[in-house]
């Protein structure tokens, strides 16, 4: 039974990239924007059930009971669905690269759910990881719901990812630079096209949903006051804060990753301890400070210098209450980040950033910096915590200034991103999801064979190699054009009738196979040796499998 041939197979893969990019960002866009809706209902109500527990202590046993049971739920689907562990960036990145598979509606509406849970209960979570992930799934439902090969559908799950994000923090160039610095880690004109054409759709279907509804459009944190001019000497200051802020990055990295071998190794309560811990610790920090739940953007607000020194624990001095919170969401995040909780960290780590330049803000007043630059203060400390941990300093100093709309202080911010970069590197941390992501990877690696396969190269005419989308552990060993073999390299320009030699190792021959086919070209019938052909009636959807895959 041969596979129908829809209208879309009649196109190059350019334009079905570009029009499976559309309905791909219309539909993440309507889907994240949804979420991100209820998911700040969710922090809302979160503040207040705290508030009023916190005003009612006989209410106590209850919120402890709600968070007890609310981490035997996460721990029973993280159980049934493995794919949901983390925040959303290990998994996306891998599916990105070809390296995980999830079913798409089961990867959309369990992370849909599970966040919101975690997040109503009041643990530090923010909404970006999540909406990246969701916003993937929705690029391979669209991929799927078509039948489009793997090829595009990595680009689709791309795509999807940037829209999610994108439209997570109202974004464009950060979700679209998540593409080239995250997922596949170099420009190509078809990672440029997925995320575009995806990007684009997804944020003008957010900002129409939004004001339907009565819900602002601006930026996140458009409430800081920022000035005209920072100036040199406000230079000075935010290179002092970038040093101290790395600092406390490096540690929140290395004490996060010491929290998840101490989980991994002791198994507290047969593994369900690694749920039930930071849900408890939450309730605890819920009730010393609302500012411990959520994602952390309303703590950011309260620090702003129209706020005034507002934020407060227990009447404490202002110092000594952001000492304390400080030294609790720094905890918490880790604890949740460790135990692979649905929730991310990339916001959370921002707001602990800007809480440490709120601090050192107080002490640079005192020795003489004008009032005027406090918020500055803070957005240089959050974009350079956030580039200490994950690594992304690109996406970092993009998605500060979309968050704010302001590009008077850029170069302060490039400068602390570098030093922030350096001090990483000195200590010896790797990008955060990066090393989430190898670490999946591990669990589930399972033995695999060397498979060799010869192909005649037609689709992939013209291309230089290293702007092919080759499936994981995929590598061009040789080259036969006309009689004579040609030494492969990232640069060599494959031509219309060579012939390649490929080798790799994947978990899924079929699947592997034809994505090679629709890359490069068809199989060379004399190849022996290896798994066979996938047949027609295959077509172009590989078995899909609940977990992911290992390289």
């Amino acid at each position: 039974m041969k596979r129908k041939v829809s209208i879309l197979d009649k196109f190059s893969t350019h334009v079905q990239i570009v029009c499976v990019g559309a309905l791909t960002g219309a539909f993440a866009g309507v889907v994240v924007t949804l979420f991100q809706i209820v998911f700040e209902l969710c922090e809302e109500q979160a503040a207040e059930s705290y508030g009023a527990v916190l005003a009612r202590p006989a209410f106590v046993p209850l919120l402890l009971a709600a968070l007890f049971l609310g981490a035997i739920v996460i721990g029973g689907v993280m159980k049934a669905l493995p794919i949901l562990k983390g925040s959303g960036f290990p998994q996306t990145e891998g599916a990105t690269q070809g390296l995980l598979r999830f079913k798409w509606y089961q990867a959309l509406t369990g992370m849909f759910a599970a966040s919101l849970l975690t997040v109503l209960l009041g643990l530090s979570g923010g909404s970006e990881g999540p909406s990246l992930m969701i916003g993937g799934a929705c690029g391979d439902g669209v991929s799927s719901i078509l039948r489009r090969n793997a090829v595009v559908r990595r680009y689709q799950i791309t795509g999807g990812a940037c829209a999610g994000l994108a439209v997570a923090l109202n974004a464009p160039l950060t979700g679209m630079i998540f593409a080239y610095e995250e997922a596949h880690k170099r420009f190509t004109p078809e990672v440029f096209i997925c995320s575009f054409s995806a990007v684009s759709v997804a944020i003008v279907v957010r900002n129409l949903l939004r004001p339907a509804m009565g819900l602002a459009v601006g930026p996140f944190l458009g409430g800081l006051t920022l000035p005209a001019d920072a100036g040199l000497g406000f230079s000075l200051y935010a290179l002092l804060t970038a040093l101290v802020v790395s600092l406390t990055g490096v540690g929140f990295y290395y004490f996060l990753f010491l929290i998840r071998r101490v989980f991994r190794r002791f198994h507290p309560w047969k593994g369900w301890g690694s749920y039930l811990i930071p849900f408890l610790f939450a309730g605890v920090a819920g009730l010393i400070s609302v500012y411990e739940t959520g994602s952390g953007l309303s703590l950011i607000g309260a620090l702003s210098t129209e706020s005034g020194h507002t934020v407060s624990v227990f009447g404490a001095p202002f110092w000594v209450s952001l000492l304390l919170i400080l030294a609790l969401r720094f905890i918490a995040t880790a604890g949740n980040t460790a135990s692979d909780l649905p929730c991310c960290c990339s916001v959370p780590i921002m707001a602990m950033g800007a809480v440490i330049g709120r601090i050192l803000s107080l002490l640079f007043v005192r020795m003489g910096m004008q009032e005027t630059l406090v918020d500055a203060l803070m957005v240089v400390a959050m974009v350079t915590f956030f580039t200490t941990v994950v690594h992304a300093p690109m996406t970092g100093i993009i998605m500060t200034v979309e968050l704010t709309w302001n590009f008077t202080f850029l170069l302060p911010a490039v400068l602390s991103v570098a030093m922030g970069y350096v001090v990483g590197g000195i200590f010896h941390t790797e990008p955060l999801y990066e090393r989430l992501l190898d670490e999946m990877l591990e669990e589930r690696k399972g033995r695999t064979e060397e498979i060799t396969v010869r192909l005649r190269v037609r689709e992939a005419a013209g291309k230089e190699i290293r702007n092919i989308l080759w499936p994981f552990s995929a590598l061009v060993t040789k080259i036969e054009r006309e009689g004579a073999e040609v030494v492969p390299h990232g640069g060599t320009v494959l031509e219309e009738g060579d012939r390649i030699t490929v080798v790799g190792r994947p978990e899924d021959a079929r699947e592997y196979l034809s994505t090679l086919a629709a890359l490069v070209g068809e199989r060379e019938p004399e190849e022996e040796g290896g798994p066979s052909e996938p047949s027609e009636e295959d077509g172009n959807e590989p078995p899909e499998q609940e977990g992911p895959q290992s390289p």
